[in-house]
């Protein structure tokens, strides 16, 4: 163990669980510079056109410049693209913060091909500090490159500070006899309070369900494992749930939250994240 790692916690899991890549979902991470221990921090996910996204972020009311930017991207409900990075919050960082989401989200639309609406950003790590100048943005190309389905370990490794663990999970459901996937990565481990606190999660399914359906699942299901746990009582400027479903699965659409087709995703998707939160 280095000199600055942290013990790893008794109640880590034994390995990282095997989770199987999910249609329209690919990732790639890299150590960008951003932490000091020279560790892996800059994570590129990609999604296929047509991906719906839904999200819960921060109550703070000094949300961190990301939080800001996908807080308004969400209102359009499609995704293509998440960038996230560690080592730094770029929160408390006045205009230079918002400069640098406006330079990783033009990289990341130019890249895939999107709207700027359509790529969403995330940041965790130290306070304060403003981000240095292209170290998220000038990466993303090589990020681009090595995209792959199936890299959760990486992704999950990527996005830790003081986590002494990669966090991940996965859970199948059934919609009209299809079976979806509902592969998740989070991290966190301290100004862990109830509403999220410094806390990250990502959840991906190739379940056919558009924005509309997802917000409320989504709502629940952050009620009843992330806004439900507590660390240190501290409340975080950077949380940020996201949920996407690219539509994959092969199953016909579901318009209405409350049809009973969704019983089973429903109750997979509260176990996933139960047992993310459960990890943090």
């Amino acid at each position: 163990m280095a000199a600055n790692e942290l013990p790893r916690s008794p109640l880590a899991p034994v390995r990282f669980p095997a989770i199987p890549p999910v249609a329209g979902v690919r990732l790639a991470a890299m150590a960008a510079g951003l932490k000091n221990s020279g560790q892996p921090d800059l994570l590129l996910a990609t999604l296929d056109e047509g991906t719906a996204i839904a999200g819960v972020l921060t109550r703070s009311r000094c949300p961190s410049a990301p939080v800001d930017w996908c807080r308004r991207a969400l209102t359009g409900g499609r995704a293509r693209a998440i960038v996230v990075n560690s080592g730094n919050a770029n929160a408390f960082t006045g205009n230079a913060g918002n400069r640098t989401v406006e330079n990783t989200v033009a990289a990341a639309s130019r890249l895939v091909g999107c709207a700027d609406e359509e790529v969403f950003v995330a940041s965790t790590g130290v306070i304060g500090q403003p981000v240095p100048a292209g170290h998220i943005a000038d990466n993303l190309p090589n990020l681009h490159g090595q995209l792959t389905p199936g890299a959760w370990e990486p992704a999950a490794e990527a996005i830790r500070t003081t986590d002494t663990f990669a966090k991940g999970a996965v859970r199948t459901a059934s919609i009209d006899g299809v079976e979806v996937t509902l592969a998740g990565i989070a991290k966190g481990s301290g100004m862990i309070a109830p509403d999220m606190a410094t806390m990250l999660a990502f959840a991906f399914t190739d379940a056919a369900l558009p924005a509309e359906v997802l917000r409320p699942l989504l709502k629940r299901a952050a009620d009843r494992s992330f806004n439900a746990i507590t660390v240190d009582s501290d409340t975080s400027t950077s949380d940020t749930v996201l949920l996407c479903a690219t539509g994959l699965a092969g199953h016909e659409p579901v318009s209405d939250h409350r049809d009973r087709r969704l019983g089973g995703f429903r109750q997979a998707l509260d176990s996933l994240m139960i047992d993310l939160a459960q990890q943090v």
